[in-house]
């Protein structure tokens, strides 16, 4: 079923339950998931984050890789998640929160199959929020506020010219073969060639470190692989490399 974001009503949702279990089933046809700057170092250890560039926007976004192809999730390749981390876009389902004029508000997805009349209720029979239902609207707020500032670490590096796009090149057991390609992640040598002055502010603003996480978790791309033996066709070989502008430049001519 589809999901449908609805805001969070006290009256509409009043006897609404939710039942809490960590099995994340509905994103087990997630690719990717929106990551956010305060966590980048805890998924870093966990699985890659890269940038990719929205295509009617322009817009970039920072994302966890959970697989490498669409609709596979390759922390759920089993029963249940396969890491010990789980990015906050994936823990906060089925809420979502959202601009209301100069505040923000809770949503909630009407479809989620977890929502019922059995689990944690939402709100007291006196109609203000549950114990359960402030911890996760102060998970949100949390979030909100993480996203905000990833957006102005996603502008500095945008304005900085740090970016560079790399592929993925997968050999899979069956012998298939194919590119994974629209990412972009942080181009060291153009990192390291910043005066020191911008290096300094870079650090202060807490971008530093956050740029050195993303470029270290390129290396749990092998996690991915070892994840892959779960499924039906293994990924036997892997090999990232950047992508060279010209080739770039070549395939938007050709797409």
């Amino acid at each position: 079923m589809a999901i449908n974001y609805i805001p969070l009503d006290k009256e509409k949702h009043k006897n609404t339950k939710l039942a809490v279990n960590n099995t994340f089933a509905f994103a087990k046809n997630t690719h990717l998931a929106a990551a956010s700057i305060k966590e980048y170092a805890q998924l870093a250890s966990t699985m890659p984050i890269v940038f990719i560039r929205d295509p009617k926007s322009e817009r970039f976004h920072s994302v966890a890789m959970l697989g490498m192809e669409q609709g596979q999730n390759l922390f759920l390749a089993t029963d249940r998640w396969k890491g010990p981390h789980v990015p906050m876009n994936v823990m906060r389902y089925p809420f979502d929160v959202r601009p209301e004029g100069d505040k923000l508000g809770i949503y909630i997805d009407e479809n989620a199959e977890m929502l019922g009349d059995e689990g944690q209720p939402l709100f007291t029979e006196a109609g203000e929020p549950s114990d359960f239902l402030k911890n996760r609207q102060e998970f949100l707020g949390e979030l909100a506020n993480s996203e905000m500032m990833t957006q102005r670490f996603i502008k500095q590096v945008t304005e900085l010219d740090l970016l560079e796009e790399v592929q993925i090149r997968l050999q899979y057991q069956n012998n298939q073969q194919r590119n994974v390609t629209g990412m972009l992640s942080i181009n060291e040598k153009k990192l390291l060639e910043l005066p020191e002055e911008k290096v300094l502010e870079l650090h202060k603003a807490g971008f530093l470190g956050a740029m050195y996480a993303m470029m270290l978790s390129l290396g749990q791309l092998n996690r991915l692989v070892e994840l892959s033996k779960d499924t039906d066709n293994p990924i036997q070989s892997m090999q990232m490399s950047a992508v060279k502008k010209e080739e770039a430049q070549e395939e938007a001519t050709a797409q």
